[in-house]
């Protein structure tokens, strides 16, 4: 018997997925191309019916309870008429594909396609669209039961434990993560000053930076719920606006320019939902916790092991550095 060496990652075949595809879906020639690596392998499906993205996730980094989860949230979205790319079922009726990779089996859902394109400059209009769309997200994640698995948002997932385990990546730069543990704990005292048990809570996309939504024009919608997890709603809101602040910080917009494109976003948001001064108010402090979560996942994943490195780890704390010192002060209840 010819032995085939054991892998822990596999890249899957285009070429045959386009078969695979064509058969379960009912789809006339198709042709699969690999775009990006990454928590899931993302492929652009083109068909004489229509275009597609079919995801193939890595059990390493999302169980077959993630993935039913995030299923059940893009269906109830869709059925809300809400703009996001959402799974398509096959001709059995069967929305989660099992695949026997190298590895081990691997699990695909193929996406319907999100028309546009990023705008990493956003006009007034499509800037109040997102945050239209963010906001009736909101509106039914805020409704919606955990049934399956995810996790949550809270002081641990996203400040203490990633800081834990951030540990050794701070060896040549111990000062730097001596000062991250006296900013974690200074989050949690300012946050303590807050009403946060009143709150909105839900699942959260957790990503909304432009790279995660099309613009058609100026209808957007929204995509990748990846890291999708349970919290306060305000996190996602806190992600856009982290967005903003790292153009100021590269000198691609101007401080006055940065409130207005953020107010204009916050208006279309409060059309469809409302959202208290205090939860506002938490944003910069938040924030943190987005950086610290996201250098807990590069660890965890080899494509993104380089921004693991000493010059990229200091860049994230000189983003952290940059927020404290200008925008903590400005916020203050």
């Amino acid at each position: 018997m010819k032995y085939i060496f054991p892998a822990i990652y596999s890249t899957l075949c285009p070429t045959a997925l386009s078969i695979l595809i064509a058969e379960k879906y009912g789809l006339k020639n198709v042709q699969c191309k690999l775009l990006v690596r990454g928590v899931g392998d993302t492929y652009r499906i083109e068909s004489e019916e229509r275009n597609f993205i079919f995801r193939i996730y890595r059990s390493s980094h999302r169980s077959f309870g993630h993935i039913k989860e995030e299923v059940r949230l893009l269906l109830a979205l869709k059925e809300a008429n809400v703009s996001v790319s959402y799974p398509i079922a096959d001709l059995s009726g069967d929305i989660i594909l099992e695949l026997e990779a190298i590895e081990g089996i691997r699990h695909g859902v193929l996406f319907s396609f999100a028309e546009g394109r990023v705008a990493k400059f956003m006009n007034d209009k499509q800037l109040h669209a997102l945050g239209n769309e963010m906001a009736r997200f909101h509106n039914v994640s805020s409704h919606f039961k955990v049934e399956y698995e995810r996790w949550n948002f809270d002081f641990q997932t996203t400040v203490f434990k990633p800081l834990e385990r951030l540990k050794s990546v701070f060896t040549e730069n111990p000062e730097d993560y001596e000062w991250l543990q006296n900013i974690a704990v200074e989050i949690e005292q300012k946050l303590a000053k807050f009403e946060t048990s009143a709150f909105s809570k839900g699942y959260c996309h957790f990503d909304f930076l432009p790279k995660n939504f099309h613009f058609d024009n100026d209808s957007v919608t929204l995509f990748d719920f990846d890291f999708m997890g349970y919290g306060w709603l305000v996190n996602d809101i806190m992600t856009f606006w982290i967005y903003l602040t790292l153009d100021v910080y590269a000198g691609r917009m101007t401080y006055e320019e940065f409130q207005k494109a953020y107010q204009i976003f916050l208006n279309g948001y409060l059309e469809y939902r409302s959202v208290s001064s205090q939860e506002l108010a938490s944003i910069p402090y938040l924030s943190i916790g987005f950086w610290l979560f996201y250098m807990n996942f590069h660890t965890t994943h080899d494509q993104f092991q380089v921004f693991s490195q000493l010059p990229h780890v200091k860049s994230f704390v000189g983003i952290m550095r940059n927020i404290v010192e200008k925008y903590w002060e400005k916020e203050i209840v």
